[in-house]
């Protein structure tokens, strides 16, 4: 189990790994506070959203989708149980893409489209080199 929360692929070259840093902590940043926190607590109007999209329990869910931005976000910029942030990230993300966004242009898919192609690289790769599940890992 620790490896799956805490582990990642931490071989390679340096730069790929700064590189993957760089990715991890802008996506994360910019996720958790241009679209997550302005969730928590969810707005009355992101709960009916939520409702319309048919999901049951509307408020739970619309809970579930703040934190996942938020709090994952947080996670996924400090590299702190990556895996699991990110997949919970992807899924909120396939239900913007996919649910939400559904029948609407590219320009307006494309945002939730790359933070779930961001998310589903960290769910594979895991926080790499400069995240805290390294640390945590050699515990």
């Amino acid at each position: 189990m620790k490896p799956f929360l805490f582990g990642g692929q931490v071989s390679g070259p340096v730069v790929s790994q700064i590189g993957l840093a760089v990715i991890r902590v802008v996506a994360g940043l910019s996720l958790a506070f241009a679209h997550g926190l302005g969730k928590l607590p969810p707005p009355d109007g992101f709960v009916s959203l939520v409702d319309k999209l048919g999901l049951p329990l509307p408020s739970l869910f619309a809970w579930a989708a703040g934190l996942s931005e938020f709090v994952g976000g947080l996670l996924l910029a400090v590299g702190l149980m990556t895996r699991p942030a990110a997949m919970l990230i992807a899924a909120t993300m396939g239900v913007a893409v996919f649910g939400y966004h559904s029948g609407d242009p590219w320009a307006k898919i494309e945002l939730a489209a790359l933070y779930g192609g961001i998310a589903i690289c960290f769910a594979c790769t895991g926080s790499g080199r400069f995240g805290l599940d390294r640390v945590v890992n050699r515990m």
